[in-house]
């Protein structure tokens, strides 16, 4: 397939002209079910163009068509390939059980919670809805993952956070390896390593404890209390 190419047309006619097995990654953000209708400002001139979320048929009508479309898609994914789907709480559940469900094998590998908004109606005798759901689903179990991509600290954040400074000049701040009253008790991570015991057990299980330890990460303080440190160049 030509790369950098835009196609303007039905997409179920585009999708049925499109080879097997060529495409890598999907993204799909299809009406919601939302039963509304919607406005939108269009180009330069700020033309109104209006579109509808409704469907006639319900819920039925609703999937029937989503999931001729996300078979298609189902069908042009390279075995590598991944599919997104950007939907809401108005037909999430459908869709992960009647669609990727069934289309995608339980290929299931996450959803991605986004949150959109912090407005909601105070007055409303429910929880506001801030969220939308992105499912992620592989076309097999040997797919690619694209990692979120890491940039680095802002200078006035990390010389806030990270104040100290080991032997080798590599920056570091502390973090807690044991529990506290505020997390509360943990029976099954009270132990004891070199001569200390939590009172309300540690953050972690020994085997990962003696890890950090053996990696230089356990900083024990003056008063015999331990602390992990998380080096700034591997965040």
């Amino acid at each position: 397939m030509e790369s950098n190419r835009l196609i303007l047309g039905d997409n179920l006619e585009i999708l049925k002209a499109v080879e097997d097995e060529t495409i890598d990654l999907i993204y799909l953000d299809p009406p919601f079910f939302s039963n509304r209708d919607y406005e939108v400002i269009w180009g330069d001139e700020g033309e109104v163009r209006s579109f509808q979320d409704r469907w006639s048929g319900g819920i039925e009508h609703y999937i029937a068509w989503l999931y001729e479309r996300v078979e298609q898609m189902h069908r042009i994914l390279k075995p590598t390939g991944s599919i997104f789907l950007h939907c809401d709480w108005h037909a999430d559940a459908y869709i992960r059980v009647l669609i990727l469900e069934k289309i995608f094998e339980n290929n299931f590998r996450s959803d991605i919670v986004w949150k959109r908004t912090t407005a909601h109606n105070t007055t409303s005798r429910k929880f506001g809805i801030l969220t939308d759901t992105i499912f992620f689903y592989s076309k097999t179990e040997n797919y690619c993952f694209y990692p979120p991509q890491a940039i680095e600290h802002h200078d006035e954040y990390a010389s806030k956070t990270y104040r100290h400074t080991d032997e080798n000049g590599r920056i570091y701040r502390t973090h807690l390896v044991e529990r506290n009253a505020a997390l509360g008790i943990r029976p099954n991570l009270i132990y004891e390593y070199k001569g200390y015991t939590p009172k309300w057990g540690w953050m972690m299980e020994r085997e990962k404890l003696e890890k950090l330890d053996a990696d230089g990460k356990l900083l024990w303080n003056s008063n015999g209390t331990p602390q992990r440190k998380i080096y700034l160049d591997e965040v």
